[in-house]
């Protein structure tokens, strides 16, 4: 590869043929979702140089075994893809799903020895390592926990539900059957592509939707340029009617340890057709399809022949190699199934010869783990793993935030961000944190991850943070004393304390609760995922503050139940708080209409941070309807800021119009104004001067604050730039 210069002086590159890759070479692992040409045209265009080249990816999770198709076969796909000049091959070692998956008991040590153990089984099976790396996920997501996660939620945000459902095949998964943990996978899978930097991404053709995700993320997050998805076939299963090999099923496979002796069983026992399969056209109900079937394999086969099947894709992937059965030897495979559909060969003859080839590529593994004292010692442990009784994990992992947050407290979490905080938001936060008060210190939440998925504010880091200073401020304003006594948590803060056992929580949770549970009824399939990520972090949150009572906001009682049954069922050792239901009064300025012009967004609330000049045209407009006291916003703020206060609303008119009047009570003063002795005019200027003293305060408080005025000037920016992409 050389470098070319181009018309604006930038670095171009090049392939010479002193370092042409062998675009065929590795085409020929799997399916050409696009053409040597655009992929060769792809990497070069990303920069790519003799130093840094170019990187594949798979991944795999150390549970105990390892099927030939991983082994073996992988090894020589492997060794085709690193056959290419600056060729990386980078292996995902998902010993933190093993963990999460609670594999070897949840050690992670011993995790870690499987996962050594089977990079020693591709090391017997012929896997050039010279250009393989190996990324432990357990060591990776927990030193980069605030770049992994955050891009997690990043994906997470750009999808809807349905569009993660089709991803579910992934687990064999029905989508009606689906826990809400399992709309976690693919997401978290598409993660680590970018994460691990891939330009191509080649795992089995079962996972080819959830790289597809990966490509359309791109889309959705103006990236150039896109991963490669080169899929390799999936191994049949040695039974009838298994598409795929099953680790749980031993006699589905051969497995890498298997003997001799295990080897001749399965092929002599193995599925072998000579005659094409019939379409069954029996009705066959959703329950009893295989949610995987129809991405399984690259090819239309009708045979469905394991012992050809691995004739064509082991014994004859490398380059120059024969099969020999009945005393033929055969230099490609479409003369074996010829010759066997032709009945040339016979089943015994072609089994025989299977069976000589699998133990002459397993014999190297074999001897490895006999004479390299390295290889026999964690063969050796891993074997004892397995006799050991797996011990049962009587602590729920989670994130204890005990040493960050006072105890017994009351939980509050704060409003998902907006554009500018508003009144409503600051008065109806300040009654959820007063109906904790007592022998209680109040904990506030501020979610800024969950806004992040959720796309508030576009998921701006800068801009979420900016409204939950201006909103801090605001708060502190409209009661300082009660403020003093409140502890501020930020979500991202307290995940990072401990990110492993906070997102193992997380889908903890998850795996507890059907996926149509968590939506509840006030979300549909249209709705983006991150809603639901939203709402398991929050369970997995006030699991963290394990909190004696908490107050969630009106529309999200949901989480409430939730985090009942799974207190219950899974954290026996902890209580599940008290949940209170607080609301303040509806402080909007306007009804809730379908359509009017005459309304504007501004109009229909105030924001925290108005200046006078609005404050007084916006009561001016407020809905005030005479005699109507079911909605009036007048009334409703001087309940707010001064009858719950025992303060009196003074109401000043001339002595002909009935002369200054001290309301005192809520009740009175609703009498007076639906037998209309209060006029709406009157009502309004009275109210207009409690406001604009409560808004002169929320003024000077942020003008004293310079991070609060910062984080107005930084909102105010934001909503300049969203009302320019709406028009």
């Amino acid at each position: 590869m050389t470098e070319t210069s181009n018309s604006n002086n930038k670095p171009a590159l090049e392939w010479t043929d002193a370092h042409q890759v062998d675009w065929e070479n590795i085409l020929s692992v799997g399916e050409e979702c696009i053409s040597a040409e655009e992929l060769k045209r792809m990497l070069l265009a990303k920069g790519r140089n003799t130093n840094v080249g170019f990187n594949l990816y798979d991944g795999f999770e150390p549970s105990g075994r390892m099927h030939i198709a991983q082994g073996v076969f992988k090894a020589m796909n492997v060794n085709k893809c690193t056959s290419a000049e600056g060729a990386t091959f980078v292996f995902w070692v998902a010993d933190w799903f093993a963990l999460m998956n609670d594999k070897m008991g949840g050690d992670l040590e011993k995790i870690k020895i499987v996962g050594q153990y089977l990079i020693e089984v591709w090391r017997a099976a012929g896997m050039n390592l010279d250009h393989v790396v190996f990324k432990w996920a357990s060591e990776e997501i927990t030193q980069h926990a605030s770049v992994y996660w955050p891009l997690m939620l990043d994906v997470a945000r750009r999808f809807n539900i349905t569009r993660i459902k089709k991803c579910c095949q992934i687990m064999g998964r029905l989508e009606g059957s689906l826990t809400a943990a399992q709309v976690l996978y693919p997401l978290m899978q598409c993660t680590d592509v970018f994460f691990l930097k891939a330009d191509i991404c080649q795992l089995g053709v079962d996972q080819r939707k959830v790289n597809m995700l990966a490509r359309e993320y791109c889309d959705a997050s103006n990236k150039k340029f896109k991963p490669i998805i080169l899929s390799h076939h999936m191994l049949y299963g040695l039974k009838a009617g298994q598409e795929k090999m099953s680790k749980s099923d031993p006699d589905s496979a051969i497995f890498m340890e298997d003997t001799t002796e295990d080897v001749e069983r399965k092929i002599l026992q193995a599925y072998c057709p000579a005659v094409e399969e019939q379409e069954s056209t029996s009705s066959t109900s959703n329950e009893e399809v295989d949610a995987g079937k129809a991405s399984m394999h690259l090819t239309v086969d009708n045979l469905k022949n394991p012992c050809l099947d691995y004739i064509q894709h082991i014994i004859f992937s490398p380059p120059g190699a024969t099969f020999t059965a009945a005393g033929q030897t055969f230099t490609d495979f479409a003369a074996v199934k010829d010759a066997f559909l032709a009945e040339a060969i016979t089943e015994e003859a072609l089994k025989r010869g299977l069976i000589n080839e699998l133990n002459r590529l397993l014999q190297p593994v074999r001897d490895h783990f006999t004479n390299d004292a390295n290889a026999k010692h964690l063969l050796e442990q891993v074997q004892q793993f397995k006799k050991d009784a797996v011990p049962t994990s009587t602590t729920p992992r989670r994130l204890d935030l005990s040493s960050h947050v006072p105890a017994n407290t009351h939980l509050v979490f704060a409003p998902l961000p907006n554009s500018s905080p508003t009144l409503q938001q600051a008065v109806d936060l300040l009654a959820r944190i007063r109906a904790g008060e007592g022998q209680r210190k109040t904990v506030l939440y501020l979610s800024d991850w969950s806004a992040a998925v959720c796309n508030a504010n576009q998921a701006d880091d800068k801009v979420i943070a900016a409204f939950y200073t201006l909103l801090l401020a605001s708060l502190r304003a409209l009661d300082a004393t009660l403020m003093e006594s409140v502890h501020i948590q930020y979500q991202s803060q307290a995940i990072l304390t401990d990110p492993s056992n906070y997102w193992i929580s997380v889908i903890n949770v998850g795996r507890h609760f059907m996926l149509d549970k968590v939506m509840g009824d006030n979300m549909v399939d249209s709705d983006g995922v991150g809603g639901v990520i939203a709402r398991l972090m929050q369970v997995a949150d006030i699991a963290g503050v394990a909190p004696a009572s908490m107050s969630l906001e009106e529309s999200n009682q949901v989480v409430a139940e939730l985090v009942s049954e799974f207190f219950t069922h899974k954290l026996p050792n902890l209580t599940a708080p008290t949940s209170i239901i607080t609301k303040e009064l509806d402080v909007r300025l306007q009804p809730v209409r379908e359509s009017d012009a005459l309304v504007t967004e501004n109009d229909e609330y105030y924001l925290t941070d108005d200046p006078a000049v609005n404050v007084k045209s916006k009561m001016k407009k407020a809905f005030c309807e005479p005699g109507n006291t079911l909605f009036c916003p007048p009334i409703a703020l001087a309940t707010v800021f001064c009858l719950k206060k025992e303060t009196p609303l003074v109401i000043s008119r001339s002595e002909e119009n009935g002369g200054t009047c001290n309301y005192e009570n809520v009740s009175t003063l609703e009498k007076d104004f639906r037998s209309e002795a209060l006029h709406p005019g009157d009502l309004k200027a009275g109210v207009t001067t409690v406001v604009m003293d409560i808004f002169a305060n929320l003024s000077s408080t942020i003008k004293a604050d310079k991070e609060a005025m910062q984080a107005s000037k930084t909102l105010k920016a934001f909503q300049k730039k969203m009302s320019k992409v709406k028009k």
